[in-house]
């Protein structure tokens, strides 16, 4: 298949890898019926998804559909893999909505009892296996190979797959040479994974909490902290304890679960957490959204209420914001006015150059400006630009106008 060309459920344009030939199949019912039945959705609907490029036609390890907005109750980043005798549903994770007062939201939101799980820094992947290959995948359904590669190295994946090939573990990718969101924990290091679900391929049904830890420990695979089950009345007073310590400690905060995983979970994180993602994202601010400064700010305010925090404690949580905000603006400032760019450098660790080039291609499907900048032992260093911040900043310096 051509994936360059508009594709649909209908047509299909081609070009044949060996000779160039270029041409269009049309095929009536093709993909549609058998789509749209297993998804659950009409294929009116998915067709004029297609075209609207909600879905687009995606080439992956086989051909599939990637679906980039939600579509009914199909998530975004949900993946269909056609394969020689059957589709591959992987369904995209969930959006997890975050509470900002504990009390009385749990009470309201929860049934008898909450299973709270640590929400850890990372960045959210999905692996199963698909036509007898395992593959992780981005929150947004793009396949990275540098993890695919990565998760196999820390985990024996092929027992848990060969015994249970319609789950799909969701877990976050974690450590300082990680190369979407760096975080320092001591147990993990420089790269490391913790499972915070396993869901079903199809349905996305997830696991009750202990039928999940007792199939993860059962192979031996690692897993977020179960820091506590609470009954609903006494968990508000609970998950403020242990959320600030964990702020203390520099870790992010918590998921608060249904143990039989029924209803959705909410999330709370620490203060600190919250600026450190300030802190990131302005020394970059043009490349962010105002939302996600704004969305942070607001959890701060609501959270320092809900603590009823001192004088001294809510000062010291201003400073931390204030000094969140304008230390890495004016850093930014200062090197694009030296004649830098906005940019950041990761170090990771592959086998081959080729490889690093690989993970390179992936983020440039993504929309990444990226390239490598050394390459020495097999340790790559990728450096990504933050163009709109380079560009805007340098037009502000010159006389521009805000």
């Amino acid at each position: 298949m051509d994936w360059r060309r508009n594709n649909s459920l209908k047509n299909f344009f081609f070009t044949c890898e060996k000779c160039a030939f270029t041409g269009r199949l049309y095929v009536e019912n093709f993909l549609e019926k058998k789509i749209a039945k297993a998804l659950g959705i009409s294929h009116e609907r998915l067709e004029r998804a297609i075209r609207r490029r909600g879905v687009k036609f995606y080439k992956s390890i086989r051909p599939a559909l990637l679906f980039k907005k939600d579509l009914m109750h199909i998530e975004s980043g949900t993946v269909v893999y056609i394969t020689d005798d059957k589709l591959e549903i992987i369904r995209g994770f969930p959006k997890i909505r975050r509470t900002l007062i504990l009390s009385p939201t749990i009470e309201k939101h929860f049934k008898d009892k909450v299973a709270v799980e640590e929400k850890m820094n990372g960045y959210n992947v999905r692996i199963a296996s698909v036509d007898s290959k395992i593959i992780a995948l981005t929150r947004g359904g793009y396949l990275c190979p540098f993890t695919t590669r990565k998760v196999q190295e820390f985990m024996d994946l092929e027992r848990f797959f060969k015994d249970n090939p319609n789950f799909v573990i969701c877990g976050e990718m974690l450590g300082t040479a990680n190369p979407y969101v760096s975080h320092y924990y001591p147990e993990i290091g420089k790269l490391g994974f913790r499972i915070f679900d396993v869901r079903e391929k199809t349905t996305n049904r997830p696991l009750p909490i202990k039928e999940k830890r007792k199939l993860l420990k059962d192979y031996d695979l690692p897993m977020v902290r179960l820091l506590g089950t609470f009954p609903v009345e006494k968990a508000a007073e609970k998950i403020k304890k242990i959320v600030k310590r964990l702020g203390e400690e520099g870790r992010e905060g918590v998921v608060i679960k249904d143990p039989q995983m029924e209803l959705p979970p909410i999330k709370y994180t620490a203060s600190q957490a919250h600026a450190n993602e300030i802190k990131y994202a302005f020394n970059y601010p043009f490349d962010f959204g105002r939302a996600f400064f704004f969305s942070r700010v607001i959890r701060e305010g609501f959270q320092a209420y809900e603590m009823k925090e001192s004088e001294d404690e809510l000062r010291e949580r201003a400073h931390r914001l204030g000094e969140a905000i304008i230390y890495p603006m004016v850093k930014t400032i200062k090197e694009i006015a030296e004649g830098g760019v906005a940019h950041e450098d990761t170090t990771i660790n592959v086998s081959s150059r080729k490889e690093a080039m690989e993970f390179i291609k992936h983020l440039h499907a993504l929309g990444v400006s990226a390239t490598i900048l050394e390459y020495k032992d097999g340790k790559a260093v990728i450096r990504r630009f933050h163009q709109a911040t380079t560009d805007r900043t340098k037009n502000f310096l010159e006389g521009g106008l805000y």
